[in-house]
């Protein structure tokens, strides 16, 4: 399939939830993109869809009536994450293109399917996860590959909420019921339980349908520090958490905090990565941020602001050797003198320390721009970035982290082949 430039791109939207109706928006803000059709097992959502995109829309509970429509040239995935992989394996089989939120699987094993079915069909394949698309983390990029922090050996990321809806407490509306909800489609593949709307609304409260605070935030995390780096992935994950405040039948910890040890490869220095999320954070809103540190400086970067202060590594080791005999001493400086000789202070020699601050257009928006992107590879049938593989190298070591916390385990990941063992 080929499109010309004035040509409509036909989509529709399976998961008509907040990320999927937002994604939905984002899409038809967007010259040339038409939205179709829509899918949601809750009737309530589709009746909205045509609120806002009119009674034409074409909606169904059903995924499969959408996949099979010829008018729809891409689909939208905003399903809870366990229908993520099943739902993109069809559609890419059915010659959908797909866009695909994140986190692309449910479980380690998923991803290699997911691989395989784009690389079988052909069909172009995005997973949402904005961060690449960011021009913060793009400008992260374009320093690192230049140097400015000489040789990175740590970085630190943080996501921590303080709210309700912050912590998935989202909204149950009053005709919850079995009338207006397809409940066996919602569990599809997860085990069989009765009628329960809450497991619906606030899914990503569970593991049988979400994938915590790892799969929903530390995606996001892993995403711009591979985009930023150039990274593939760590070899070593471990992880520990719990239920610290949300106590309200929810098994997805609340708390999480993550350690990876990523390797070095041609792109970067062996360094350790330092994730958080906390839904009880003791402050307001959503706290946000990345830390780079490395051997000349230190670069902070949030979705608005990118912040780099350099300071040049040391020339001279200096010394501590006041508790040595005094003539210890003396051979001692004899022979550091010999190899670090004194220089005349001058004005060339002082360290040039500075700071400076990067902020994108007030404009800029990445939630749009990685549309864009999506978009655009479905008309120039070229694949953007965050592809499977990328997904893949994103999700899994998250996964890993959940289940280093149930099992209280560290893990060897193999970010090439993309396996997973116990350490």
């Amino acid at each position: 399939m080929s499109f010309q430039a004035n040509d409509n791109i036909q989509i529709a939207l399976i998961g008509a939830g907040g990320m999927g109706q937002g994604d939905a928006r984002y899409a038809t803000s967007l010259p040339g993109v038409k939205l179709v059709a829509a899918c949601d097992i809750y009737d309530g959502r589709l009746e909205r869809m045509k609120e806002m995109w009119g009674n034409g829309l074409y909606t169904t509970r059903d995924f499969r009536e959408v996949l099979n429509r010829k008018d729809v040239d891409a689909v939208i995935i905003g399903t809870p994450d366990h229908w993520h992989a099943p739902i993109s394996i069809l559609a890419l089989n059915a010659g959908k293109d797909v866009y695909c939120e994140k986190p692309m699987i449910h479980s380690v094993d998923e991803g290699k399917r997911v691989i395989e079915a784009q690389k079988k069909s052909g069909r172009m394949f995005q997973v949402g996860s904005q961060y690449v698309s960011s021009m913060i983390f793009d400008k992260a990029r374009q320093l690192l590959a230049a140097g400015a922090l000489g040789e990175v050996n740590m970085v630190e990321a943080w996501l921590d909420r303080n709210s309700a809806v912050g912590a998935w407490q989202y909204s149950i509306p009053p005709d919850a019921t079995p009338e207006r909800i397809d409940w066996d489609r919602f569990l599809g593949n997860a085990p069989k339980r009765p009628f329960e709307p809450v497991r619906l609304f606030r899914w990503r409260n569970y593991n049988d349908y979400g994938t915590g605070v790892a799969g929903d935030l530390f995606v996001h995390l892993l995403s711009g520090l591979h985009f930023a780096t150039g990274s593939i992935g760590p070899n070593r994950v471990y992880a520990t958490g719990g239920l610290r405040f949300w106590k309200d039948g929810r098994d997805a910890p609340d708390v999480m905090l993550a350690l990876m040890d990523y390797p070095k490869t041609a792109a970067h220095p062996e360094f350790t990565f330092a994730l958080r999320v906390n839904f009880a954070s003791g402050g307001s809103g959503e706290k946000f941020g990345f830390r780079f540190v490395g051997s000349e400086g230190v670069m902070t970067t949030t979705m608005s602001e990118l912040t780099l202060s350099r300071r040049p590594r040391e020339t001279e080791p200096g010394y501590t050797i006041g508790t040595f005999p005094k003539a210890v001493q003396e051979q001692f400086l004899k022979e550091y003198h010999a190899n670090y000789p004194e220089q005349r202070p001058s004005a060339d020699a002082m360290r040039p320390d500075r700071e400076e601050s990067f902020e994108p257009p007030r404009s800029h928006n990445a939630h749009l721009e990685h549309h864009k992107n999506f978009y655009a590879a479905v008309r120039s049938r070229k694949l953007f970035l965050e592809d499977a593989v990328f997904g893949m190298r994103t999700a899994a070591p998250a996964l890993l982290c959940n289940m280093s916390v149930s099992k209280q385990r560290v893990y060897r990941w193999d970010p090439e082949n993309m396996t997973a063992k116990e350490a």
